[in-house]
């Protein structure tokens, strides 16, 4: 595995340096909580992969339950595990990553009091590097290591492979400017909802209506209100930029104007863009 460096295997060290590697790893910062593995949404998978530095399978090698003293304010129900892996696959992430890897995981102990017996299982991991220690990782959450089955893997590589094309829509912070306007024809209006954005990139959302047929709306995600604009495609980054930071309604200051029969139909189209985009689903 060219990739890989090699790191001295837990069972290889001395007790004073296993020791000292506790002390540094088993603090309530580094540690995180895994619970019942929950299936991952595809919003999860996203926010899991922005958080990581890197993306790995791995196979549990050694484990060793981590003393109370040394996890303070953990559950008597619970234990921390001081994991050593086998890295079998780097999912993302630049750079050379061991081939074994430690790190800390809290989990339920089973119904006789034990830690459960994770060896020789294969997981997939969400972490960032610990500056210094290219030994050692840190999940950064509590649904970061989750069973690696080849679905789970599929659908994590679908979403690795979205972040890394580096065409990640703007952060919606709020709605700048609404405005709605009646054509011509009966049943014929547009409404246009300029949104305000963390990097200051241009996006708006307009609704369109025309007689005899169901409402139309789309995205530009560019200076230029296009008509033809289309909903982004369900489950991609363009996707959960709207499902997951679009407020539920429309603030009365975005309105440009005072008339109550405009104001009824932009919340109306608002309200259509909100149910065909969908809920923002996590599991985390």
């Amino acid at each position: 595995m060219d990739n890989f460096v090699r790191i001295p295997a837990l069972a290889n060290l001395g007790g004073p340096v296993l020791a000292a590697l506790g002390l540094i790893l088993a603090s309530p910062a580094n540690a995180q909580e895994l619970p019942a593995p929950n299936p991952l949404t595809y919003v999860d998978l996203v926010e899991l992969g922005m958080a990581s530095d890197v993306v790995l399978r791995a196979e549990i090698d050694d484990q060793i339950a981590v003393s109370p003293e040394r996890a303070p304010g953990l559950a008597p129900h619970r234990v921390r595990l001081y994991v050593e892996s086998i890295t079998q696959a780097l999912l993302a992430g630049s750079g050379p990553i061991g081939e074994e890897l430690a790190f800390l995981v809290d989990m339920d102990r089973q119904a006789n009091g034990k830690a459960p017996d994770i060896e020789e299982q294969a997981f997939l991991l969400f972490a960032r590097r610990v500056s210094g220690r290219p030994g050692e990782i840190q999940l950064v959450a509590g649904n970061a290591m989750q069973p690696a089955t080849p679905e789970l893997e599929q659908r994590v590589r679908r979403v690795l492979t979205q972040l890394a094309e580096g065409d990640q829509p703007p952060l919606v912070t709020g709605i700048r400017e609404v405005m709605a306007v009646k054509g011509n024809l009966a049943g014929e209006s547009e409404t246009q909802i300029f949104l305000e954005t963390r990097e200051g990139a241009p996006l708006s959302i307009s609704v369109l209506r025309r007689p005899g047929m169901a409402p139309q709306w789309g995205v530009s995600w560019t200076d230029i209100v296009d008509q033809s604009a289309r909903p982004p495609e369900p489950m991609t980054l363009r996707w959960y930029a709207l499902a997951c930071y679009l407020p539920p309604e429309l603030p009365e200051k975005a309105f440009l104007q005072r008339d109550r029969e405009a104001r009824t139909l932009a919340r109306e189209d608002y309200a259509i863009v909100l149910n065909e985009i969908g809920a923002c689903q996590r599991s985390i």
